[in-house]
């Protein structure tokens, strides 16, 4: 089902603000799918969706060979019959006060601060399709 990714109901945003993992889709160079299990935080009147990574992760390698654009990617996270999806153009983010920001919200929806990482950097998902049944 279609959601709006600016203005979701209440019962799909909730479903985003508990903790689940879920799994990043990005493109390998031949076209496959890399699928890895990550923690996302989501800021609907945003509309981003944030990961925070190591910067030599396969799924930064990925999304940085779309280019200045970024590349085409999906999170999703699914509970029993509930299930949701986010899709968007990924762009890798170095600035410390954008990490900072996304470790925060981490550290809000998963209940845990993550250890300091000096290659930490944060995929930056511009959401423009949400999909899910809640």
């Amino acid at each position: 089902m279609a959601i709006d990714p600016r203005n979701p109901d209440a019962t799909y945003l909730s479903f985003w603000r508990e903790y689940h993992l879920c799994t990043l889709t990005t493109l390998r160079a031949d076209g496959s799918p890399h699928v890895v299990p990550v923690g996302v935080t989501w800021e609907p009147a945003a509309g981003i969706a944030r990961i925070i990574t190591n910067k030599a992760s396969r799924k930064v390698a990925n999304i940085l060979a779309g280019g200045p654009e970024g590349a085409r990617v999906a999170v999703c996270q699914v509970a029993t019959r509930r299930w949701a999806t986010l899709e968007g153009r990924a762009v890798v983010r170095r600035e410390p006060e954008l990490i900072a920001d996304a470790v925060r919200r981490y550290a809000e929806r998963y209940e845990r601060t993550p250890a300091f990482n000096p290659d930490r950097v944060l995929i930056e998902i511009s959401v423009d399709r949400a999909l899910g049944r809640g």
